[in-house]
């Protein structure tokens, strides 16, 4: 061992002799292993040595290292166990009968939205359901009207999972096959629920996106008890008169079907990155049921007629409480989402 990597062995052995406590370990790793530590300057040093003597001078300085690594290891274990004694003993003297000082939480925007609005709908006669994220091709496509190859699936970009034909929901109309087969008709009822489409993120578009489907079928149903029901529930989350617009809109499991929008509430109409300054944004896809979807759920089309929408939870809540960019409900950023009332 030649004098500077005994100089540095030395060092160590006087530093590691006096640690207490891991964060003091932990700089003397740094000091000593670091990219800028003692043994990193030993190895730096290597182009100055005499070529017949460079592979003993490594070997030294290797065996210098895995010393340095060996006593660091053994001395943590040591201080773990000193410092979780050090625990047990001050937990001796705490007070278990002391109140906890618990920062009271806030439920989550779309969670407080979506409580919101199925209650809105029990009041009404719905039955709220919940069904699976994960679904089958005949579930999320062709029960909804849309065969194998149809051109209308490439309007949703779909997570495809690696077994079978199991696919991540692009929509939460995948569960109107299997509530119809439920509970057959007449029937009434609203299903929450996560879905994910492979889209590109903006201020108005998400990759993972909450959405309400709601199917009521029953004799003599009409689009006027479509557009009743939507008006009342609207109203009654904003608490005000809405303004909305029905327009003609392809879906393959409505007949006809409608993009019912939403004049924006941040800019008042006149247009902003929220509703891609249109002055509207899109909330609910809907329509009357075509009559395939309702034979494929096992209730007789030529007795019964129905209407369903796709509520857009998310852009619900957007407008709820003014917020301009649809990404901050994913962002995990707490000071923005505890800002919100808990119900």
């Amino acid at each position: 061992m030649d004098e500077n990597t005994g100089k540095i062995q030395q060092a160590f052995e006087e530093r590691i002799a006096e640690i207490k406590s891991s964060a003091e370990l932990e700089q003397l790793r740094i000091d000593f292993l670091g990219k800028k530590g003692h043994v990193a300057s030993l190895m730096g040093s290597l182009k100055s040595v005499a070529p017949e003597k460079k592979k003993e001078f490594g070997q030294t300085v290797n065996k210098l290292k895995q010393q340095i690594e060996n006593s660091i290891q053994d001395k943590l274990e040591k201080i773990a166990k000193l410092e979780e004694q050090r625990l047990i003993n001050s937990a001796e003297d705490y007070d278990v009968t002391l109140p906890a000082e618990v920062e009271r939480g806030s439920f989550h925007p779309i969670t407080v939205i979506q409580r919101e609005v199925e209650e809105i709908f029990r009041t009404m006669g719905f039955t709220i359901e919940d069904f699976k994220e994960i679904v089958n091709d005949y579930e999320c496509f062709e029960a909804l009207n849309i065969p194998k190859h149809h051109p209308a699936r490439d309007m949703q970009d779909t997570y495809y999972l690696s077994t079978g034909d199991q696919l991540l929901k692009t929509q939460t109309s995948a569960a109107q096959n299997a509530i119809m087969k439920k509970y057959g008709a007449p029937l009434r009822a609203v299903f929450p629920g996560r879905c994910f489409r492979n889209e590109s993120t903006d201020a108005c578009h998400e990759n993972t996106f909450f959405q309400m489907e709601g199917i009521m079928i029953d004799e003599d149903i009409s689009i006027s008890n479509l557009i009743y029901f939507m008006k009342t529930m609207l109203s009654e989350v904003f608490q005000d008169d809405i303004t909305v617009r029905l327009r003609p809109g392809f879906f393959p499991f409505v007949e006809p079907g409608f993009e019912l929008d939403i004049q924006c509430r941040i800019c008042g109409g006149k247009g902003c990155p929220s509703c891609k300054n249109s002055g509207w944004l899109e909330l609910c896809p809907c329509g009357m049921i075509h009559p395939n979807v309702l034979e494929a759920g096992g209730i007789d089309p030529e007795k019964y007629t129905g209407f369903a929408f796709g509520l857009g939870l998310t852009r619900l809540a957007m407008m709820k409480y003014g917020v301009k960019d649809i990404r901050v409900f994913n962002s995990g950023n707490l000071k923005a989402l505890s800002q919100f009332e808990s119900k």
